[in-house]
């Protein structure tokens, strides 16, 4: 993924990254003057979410974790309670987008191309094709990735990791970045459980602690709707917390990780999309 999305500055070459070019600028730089231009765009995106009082969530997994199905059961269940929007962001199709405009709600779709995480500039042009006056709630399915998404503040409040049970149950020791940026963890697909005996969902809680990581990890099977009472709850619970923020002119920035960010600037997280304009169809 990293050689095709541009994150291509490593250990191995970082110290030509550090190298003046003939203009004097270095690679070092360039990113660490992408990632303030980021992070200006986010604020700016936040700022857009508040005066709407919309709660803007970042979901975040590796590929195939179950999130568009836990949009799609998250749906159904609150769509009477709560108006939903949906940011999708996928390298190319519009496959999930589809998925949830058939639950008749508003959808966005992103697609990247090579990039392997959405950024605030990318969240910015999807805004333009929603109105906020008609969301509460606004998911952002970034792309499926553990690594770079963390490192990127796209606007959000808050920050959604999820982690099913077919993957390995130390990925929160082996991606300390994205787990310590999270403020809710959800491991999914737990129906699978009794046939994924070797997932041990308290050792997964363990390898989180371990990050000194607080958040909630709650246990939930969208397909079997097991569990998605808790998950309710919780975004209940934001959505309340969000309006009395807003009513008294507060708002809340997401756990975006300084050694993510230190990643992309010293070993680079660079994508021609945060230069030359993303690839951006609107649905």
């Amino acid at each position: 993924m990293c050689e095709t999305c541009g994150c291509n500055v490593t250990p191995g070459n970082a110290h030509l990254a550090h190298t003046p070019d003939a203009r004097g600028r270095t690679a070092v730089a360039v990113l660490k003057d992408l990632l303030s231009a980021n992070d200006r765009e986010a604020a700016h995106n936040r700022a857009h979410f508040d005066e709407h009082k919309v709660l803007a969530l970042n979901l975040m997994s590796s590929p195939g974790s179950g999130k568009t199905l836990l949009l799609e059961a998250t749906i159904d269940a609150l769509k009477d309670e709560f108006r939903i929007g949906v940011i999708e962001g996928d390298l190319e199709t519009e496959n999930d987008a589809e998925r949830i405009r058939a639950k008749g709600v508003p959808a966005v779709q992103i697609t990247t191309g090579s990039a392997c995480h959405l950024d605030a500039h990318m969240v910015h042009g999807a805004l333009h094709h929603m109105e906020l006056a008609d969301i509460d709630i606004l998911f952002i399915e970034n792309v499926g990735n553990l690594v770079c998404p963390a490192s990127f503040d796209l606007g959000q409040h808050r920050n959604i990791t999820l982690l099913s049970v077919t993957e390995g149950d130390d990925k929160p020791a082996k991606y300390p970045v994205m787990f310590r940026a999270a403020n809710l963890v959800l491991l999914t697909k737990t129906d699978l459980l009794p046939v994924m005996d070797d997932f041990d969902p308290a050792r997964a809680e363990h390898c989180l602690r371990q990050l000194a990581n607080p958040a909630p990890a709650l246990r939930l099977s969208a397909k079997k709707k097991l569990g998605l009472g808790a998950w309710f709850d919780w975004l209940r619970h934001e959505v309340a917390e969000q309006r009395e923020r807003t009513n008294k002119g507060q708002t809340l920035r997401p756990a975006i990780q300084p050694d993510g960010a230190r990643l992309h600037t010293e070993m680079g997280s660079w994508h021609p999309a945060m230069v030359a304009g993303h690839r951006y169809r609107p649905a």
